[in-house]
């Protein structure tokens, strides 16, 4: 039986995440999931690729707060949901995006720790931004996301990869929000429509994978051409190394682990 094995969320894209029970599954897919995201100074977004350090800034949700930790530096806190902001425009793999500025202290704060001009921005409830809908069977939003609302990948499809590297590799690399276990490698390949506990989800595509999953998250460096090297030669396709199904979500309501996984209408490739 294929359960989900744990459920991770992002609430500040290209930090670090979250591990949690359950979570509820909104408009936007896992709440609070990436609704802040940090921007340069032409207001162009940042992540681990250019900036691998970001994995050491530890977020923790305290009621309305988000309180971030990072090395050297003094708590930053800021309200998980703001009640109001600036509208800026911001770029997100060359797409233009509307978003929320709020706070200057917390722009001076990023910036001290990773050398570099950056200020975070939200995305409120008011601001849509669309799944692709050349991969979405309906309309469908996301937040700071890369352009899904979840990312499902399997503990036998780490373990596979994981017995081709010199240095295995943890979960947390590749940033998942559903993990799976009780399934053979790569099962998830295998998934055009599933259901997990109570609620169905569309299995939209692949994800292809960046630099990224190089950044070491215990130094923020990166580390070598792996696990990126290793992928590109066994799970290359189009031009992508993929690991990962990314999910669009039909309904909204709670994910726990141990839910069940069905899958629905299989894939054959």
């Amino acid at each position: 039986m294929i359960r989900l094995s744990s459920i991770h969320i992002y609430p500040c894209k290209g930090l670090a995440g979250i591990s949690v029970p359950q979570v509820e599954i909104d408009d936007f897919g896992p709440k609070h999931d990436r609704r802040w995201m940090l921007v340069d100074e032409n207001n162009d977004f940042l992540t681990q690729r250019q900036q691998p350090q970001m994995v050491l800034i530890r977020p923790e949700i305290r009621g309305n707060t988000l309180v971030l930790e990072a090395p050297g530096q003094p708590p930053l806190e800021m309200p998980l949901i703001p009640e109001s902001g600036t509208e800026v425009d911001v770029c997100i793999f060359g797409k233009k995006c509307s978003a929320w500025e709020t706070s200057e202290a917390a722009g001076k704060w990023f910036s001290n720790f990773l050398e570099r001009p950056s200020r975070p921005v939200f995305m409120p409830d008011s601001i849509r931004r669309e799944v692709d809908p050349d991969y979405a069977a309906f309309p469908s939003r996301t937040s700071f996301t890369d352009g899904f609302p979840f990312l499902l990948i399997g503990e036998a499809s780490l373990d596979d990869l994981n017995g081709r590297l010199e240095q295995p590799v943890q979960m947390r690399r590749f940033r998942p929000n559903l993990v799976i276990n009780g399934s053979e490698a790569f099962v998830e390949d295998r998934m055009k429509r599933v259901k997990i506990g109570e609620l169905s989800f569309q299995v939209a595509k692949p994800c292809g994978r960046c630099r990224v999953t190089t950044v070491n998250p215990e130094t923020g460096e990166f580390s070598g051409k792996d696990p990126l090297k290793t992928l590109a030669n066994y799970r290359r396709q189009n031009g992508e190394a993929l690991f990962g199904q990314n999910l669009i979500h039909e309904h909204q309501g709670l994910l726990q682990v141990g839910d069940e996984l069905q899958i629905l209408d299989p894939h054959f490739s």
